[in-house]
């Protein structure tokens, strides 16, 4: 499998600014942009919006999503954003008292929070895992999984340093200690690949601003069909059966719309945020997420392997997600680092004492060139 040439025409990224921070945020595709434009132009005219319509886009979007994820669209929910899709995870599994929530140490607080309230509420304790030195997670992680574990809530990667979970490992773990595993891929859906039926998690989510290349206020949520009966955090009229009739939504049903549309979010019929975020999963799609994963891992070990020549040092991939690059600093980070870089047009972030640099498609050679050439300066 040949890498992908870079598709920064697709973009509107000027020539000398080097953007190689979607760990942050994508930039919208020329093709997402106008999709939004074209969502937004429905509202111009209302009269010409049917009440189909307020279905039949939710259900393009939803299909794409579970196109892109390898599971059925039943499986599939619309939500805002991970922190929804988390509180709907943690309203819907059971912790009973002294059982423990498996997190990772510093792990992005919307998959933290919810499981401080769980457990707080049900007189349960989270644990946050510590990695080994230079080391992957997997190992501690399956080292915290045991009799008294209720609950494991992972990323795929870690989100300062990329390092990575085997997910397959641990859904392994987690069915032999009665455990529920609840992921948020945020920071890896559309950019590595995942097996949800080998992995086979309860819940996860994926908000589409960062590797699913989409706008903010958007994202899917992956639900396991054991729990397609369960109960949603808000109560609205289009989740509900029968709702595709608007002359009697004044007939009131407990029943709800099939799978996992029950935890739809509310007014989930944006056409600007659904009609983007397909787009970007059709540009996804286009090329596929292992040729991205490949041409992405090509990215990230060309930039390691000069910045090595810097003195700087990097996890290799298997330890770090392919399109995951943490530089680290044996004399620590130079004071002022990203504003220099930023002074460059070169745009990364800075995670803990590392130098977050995550590449698109997007990018080409000089991006690469540019931020060598400013470590380089910034080095002395």
């Amino acid at each position: 499998m040949g890498a992908i040439p870079s598709q920064r025409h697709r973009f509107a990224i000027p020539d000398d600014v080097h953007y190689i921070n979607c760990a942050y945020m994508a930039p919208l595709s020329h093709d997402v942009s106008e999709a939004v434009a074209r969502g937004a132009r429905l509202k111009q005219q209302p009269w010409d919006y049917r009440p189909a319509d307020f279905f039949s886009i939710t259900e393009d979007f939803r299909s794409r999503a579970a196109r892109l994820a390898g599971v059925p669209a039943d499986c599939v929910a619309v939500v805002p954003s991970a922190s929804y899709a988390l509180a709907i995870a943690a309203a819907n599994l059971s912790l009973a008292k002294g059982q423990k929530i498996v997190t990772l140490a510093d792990q992005f607080p919307s998959n933290v929070y919810a499981w401080q309230e769980l457990a707080r509420a049900c007189g349960g304790e989270v644990v946050h895992v510590r990695r080994p030195s230079q080391d992957s997670w997997t190992d501690a992680v399956l080292d915290a999984i045991g009799e008294d574990t209720g609950i494991v809530a992972l990323p795929n990667c870690h989100w300062a340093d990329g390092r990575v979970v085997d997910l397959v490992a641990v859904g392994e773990k987690c069915r032999a200690m009665g455990a529920a595993l609840v992921l948020d891929l945020t920071q890896s859906l559309g950019a590595m690949p995942i097996d949800f039926a080998a992995v086979r998690p309860d819940f996860a989510v994926a908000a589409c601003y960062k590797w699913l290349m989409g706008p903010y206020g958007i994202g899917m949520l992956y639900v396991d069909p054991k729990h397609h009966a369960g109960r949603p955090i808000e109560h609205n009229w289009i989740n509900r059966a029968g709702s595709e009739d608007f002359s009697r939504l004044v007939d009131y049903r407990d029943d709800f719309q099939p799978g996992a549309r029950r935890f739809d979010m509310g007014e989930k019929s944006n056409p600007p945020l659904l009609m983007g975020a397909g787009a970007a999963i059709d540009f996804l799609l286009e090329f596929g997420v292992d040729a991205i994963a490949e041409t992405l891992a090509d990215s990230t070990e060309a930039i390691a392997a000069e910045a090595r020549e810097l003195g700087l040092l990097a996890a290799p991939v298997g330890n770090r997600a392919a399109h995951f690059l943490a530089l680290e600093f044996p004399d620590g980070v130079p004071d002022g680092l990203t504003e220099t870089l930023a002074a460059n047009h070169v745009f990364v972030s800075l995670r803990g004492a590392s130098l977050r640099v995550t590449p698109h498609l997007y990018n080409s050679d000089a991006d690469r060139e540019a931020l060598i050439g400013s470590l380089r300066a910034c080095l002395g």
